[in-house]
């Protein structure tokens, strides 16, 4: 079993209401715009109201590596109305760095978007914080 860090922890302990809300208020909104932004390694969207959302693995702790990627084309899901949310944890691999996986399907009207979150440590972290955030 992996430790979680304690970015992971802290933010735990503080629960999830705001992002649960943040999230609540875009389900059924029309996505004008998604992008995953490399420098903050977050998934961003823009809704057709001018509302804007931020969804990112906030748990960072000393001597971990964290970023988020997909496959799938962004372009694709722009248009779409935005269904549901929903983390699944993946695969670790362990060898001489450990390296935890967790999904975001995101679930439109046009399929679903899978994000994969990575987190690279030394065995002594881990766990993800994945929180949304209205910008």
């Amino acid at each position: 079993m992996i430790q979680q860090g304690s970015g992971v922890m802290i933010r735990a302990l503080r629960g999830n209401a705001t992002s649960a809300a943040v999230v609540q208020a875009a389900l059924g909104k029309t996505i004008a715009a998604l992008s995953l932004n490399s420098k903050d390694n977050a998934l961003h969207f823009e809704f057709t109201d001018g509302s804007k959302m931020r969804l990112a693995d906030e748990g960072q702790s000393c001597c971990e590596r964290r970023y988020m990627r997909t496959d799938d084309a962004l372009s694709d899901f722009v248009g779409s109305v935005l269904v549901r949310l929903e983390v699944k944890d993946g695969p670790d691999v362990r060898a001489d760095e450990t390296h935890n996986v967790q999904f975001l399907a995101v679930t439109t009207s046009k399929g679903v978007l899978t994000m994969v979150n990575h987190n690279e440590h030394n065995g002594y972290y881990g766990g993800f914080s994945l929180k949304a955030a209205a910008e």
